[in-house]
């Protein structure tokens, strides 16, 4: 199953926070990206406690709640906190929708940045998305490259969790030429396992070199593979009416032993900068991102009744490969006028993805019964003609930045896009569609009074829709781009040097894409999610350091099929509220032991597109702790969690009336290693 690329090891995320947060710089706009920090320094600065958080003086020292400027959404090595996500923001997803960069540059994501080359990804909104010259309604998932350094060094991790996972990763930095040249080498080995008793077997390299031939220019080019073997396809549970699934047993398998994917995922490109003088900067990146998959499966169980009987589906997929070409090239040009500052930017940036899909093999494996396994013999392969689907999109857009000092900032932003798909279809022949839409994006912050901003933001944007679920009649079939837009406004408050509170409220609208009672996947109506979000991050002491995140929305879903009582009004898989709470205690009796916990709630949502079923409200609770040591001269860090404390049981949703169950308690432990 494709969603596994993203993991590099079963049980791997900690939901509890580790360590201290520190914020302690003064109250300024975004904290955003690389691409900001070139141009407008008036970012809030990295501490060198963020910096060791962050992992840039060793992985022994990654820590996700010291690293957080606020609670919503950071991962950090290992460690992932937050009310958002990579696949969850205000409700919808920043990665279907294509919103995903690389030190602030586009890139068109098939396969996600691999902790070899990555050194953390955050979550943007509100005034953390200031800082980017384009913002994205639904969010913004940025990632930090991990750059070669400019001494010789190497980072260790063995890890091993209660389900039997196990592996070891390397990261080295070797400098060539002192200053000018160096070398980034990254490996690991794993053995995955997983709630539903599946496993496989993975390895990642990954190679990258910071070339800075002088004081003004930084290129970065990179390279990184996955290959996956044996990869079972997990069950996915569809009832028969409007009921969820009976329990399911944990770490059983259900389905073929033969029905085991085996794929490589490649990302490589490079990506740079350039100081011209005179205020003028240059900022580039060019991606290619594919996935290439030998086999696939899809593992149905439908019709599936209370008492635990139902039919069992195997779809095998003929080999495929997806991938994505994608760039952007800026030019930003600085300049200062008394206390204001003023920085005007040209965009262009594009990419073309093209994909197979269809032609896959149904193999009907009869009735079953949730508990027995049935592993009958594997069939003769027989696929049928695949279909084509290509995108072409090209943006052109000028934006503004202004900021005076002590008063606040303007951002304007201008775009054009031009936005192609052409679908091949062996029986239907060839689809294709044009869009051009003008796309803006303004912004007002006002920073007069001390250690407090005020924000009002207003974007419209053009993103994607993702592609239908493997369980739809058109499985696998890119959706066609849309136009969602997005009011916001809050307020961030520096309550001590160490504290930072921010509120805000939005207002997001888009198309409602969901399953029909056809079975497709399609545009169903539209759906406005209004809300308010909450953040409280920082150190309440010297040695107890928290990350407080919540969401409260009011989802609704409109148009025709609502009137007409086809749909309910509230959408598939969105719960009204969402809580994240993370602490961390550092004993002031043992140097280098803390002790943590972390709460995450999720309301009860809907799983059905008529809102007659709903997935119960959640509260997981996650226990840990680390200990900092040193063998000799070595930095090393040995790190002890359990997720899922009370072992609550449930159900994950993986689309309008289909469930998965979700991981049970889980005992983990790494050791890292700085050489």
């Amino acid at each position: 199953m494709a969603v596994f690329w993203l993991l590099p090891l079963a049980g791997a995320t900690v939901i509890a926070a580790p360590a201290a947060v520190v914020q302690a710089a003064a109250p300024s706009l975004g904290s955003g990206p690389s691409e900001v920090q070139d141009a407008a320094p008036q970012t809030d600065p990295v501490t060198a406690e963020q910096a060791s958080a962050l992992g840039q003086q060793g992985r022994s020292t990654e820590n996700a709640v010291r690293a957080a400027s606020d609670s919503f959404g950071v991962s950090v090595g290992r460690e992932t906190i937050g009310i958002y996500s990579s696949s969850e923001v205000r409700g919808f997803s920043p990665t279907r929708a294509g919103n995903i960069r690389i030190e602030g540059l586009y890139f068109d994501q098939v396969w996600g940045l691999t902790g070899r080359i990555r050194r953390s990804t955050t979550i943007r909104v509100g005034l953390s998305a200031f800082g980017f010259d384009f913002p994205a309604p639904t969010g913004i998932v940025d990632y930090s490259f991990r750059k070669p350094g400019d001494s010789a060094s190497l980072a260790m991790l063995i890890d091993g969790n209660s389900y039997g996972a196990a592996g070891v990763e390397a990261d080295a930095s070797l400098p060539l030429i002192p200053n000018r040249l160096s070398l980034g080498v990254g490996a690991g080995l794993y053995r995955n396992a997983f709630y539903n008793a599946t496993d496989s077997q993975q390895h990642i390299e990954a190679v990258s070199l910071k070339i800075t031939p002088s004081d003004r220019v930084e290129i970065i080019p990179f390279w990184a593979r996955s290959d996956l073997y044996g990869d079972e396809a997990g069950p996915i549970y569809i009832p028969a009416g409007d009921f969820r699934p009976p329990r399911v047993p944990r770490r059983r398998y259900f389905g073929p032993a033969w029905a085991r994917y085996r794929g490589v995922a490649i990302n490589y490109g490079a990506f740079g900068s350039a100081d011209l003088g005179g205020g003028w900067n240059v900022r580039a990146g060019l991606f290619r991102s594919l996935f290439d998959d030998a086999r696939s499966f899809t593992n149905l169980i439908f019709d599936l009744t209370p008492q635990g009987t139902g039919l069992q589906l195997i779809i095998a997929d003929p080999p495929s490969k997806l991938a994505s070409t994608s760039g952007e090239l800026r030019l930003s040009k600085a300049f200062a006028e008394g206390p204001r500052t003023h920085r005007l930017t040209l965009s262009l940036r594009g990419r073309d993805r093209g994909q197979g899909f269809d032609g896959g093999q149904r193999i009907d494996l009869g009735a079953v019964r949730i508990g027995e396994v049935r592993d009958p013999p594997p069939p003769a392969r027989a696929f049928g003609p695949q279909a084509r689907d290509n995108v072409r999109q090209w943006f052109a857009g000028l934006a503004y930045q202004g900021q005076w000092d002590g008063m606040g900032e303007l951002t304007l932003g201008l775009s054009h896009s031009d936005y192609r798909k052409r679908v091949d279809q062996p029986v239907f022949g060839t689809v294709s569609t044009r869009a051009t839409p003008l796309l803006y994006n303004a912004g007002l912050a006002i920073t007069a009074i001390p250690r407090l901003a005020v924000y009002a933001s207003h974007t419209r944007g053009l993103e994607e829709s993702g592609v239908a679920p493997s369980f739809a009649l058109n499985r696998n079939e890119a959706l066609p781009a849309i136009i969602p837009r997005q009011s916001e406004a809050g307020l961030r408050y520096q309550i001590t040097p160490d504290l930072r509170l921010v509120l805000g409220v939005f207002d997001l609208r888009k198309p409602y894409f969901d399953l029909g009672t056809d079975n497709v996947f399609r545009a169903l109506g539209d759906v406005r999610n209004r809300g308010a979000e909450f953040s409280l991050s920082g150190k309440l002491t010297s040695r107890l350091s928290m990350t407080l995140g919540a969401v409260l929305l009011d989802p609704r879903v409109t148009g025709e099929g609502v009137r007409l009582g086809r749909l309910g009004e509230r959408p598939v898989g969105t719960p009204r509220q969402r809580l994240d709470l993370n602490l961390d205690w550092r004993l002031p009796w043992l140097p280098g032991l803390s002790l943590d916990a972390g709460i995450g709630h999720a309301g009860r949502l809907p799983a059905t597109v008529d809102n007659r079923v709903f997935i119960n409200a959640r509260t997981l609770v996650a226990l840990g702790g680390r200990y900092a040591f040193t063998l000799g001269n070595t930095a090393a860090n040995l790190r002890v969690s359990m997720t899922n404390v009370f072992d609550v049981r449930g159900f994950d949703l993986q689309g309008a009336g289909a469930y998965d169950i979700f991981d049970g308690r889980i005992v983990s432990a790494y050791l890292t290693i700085d050489i």
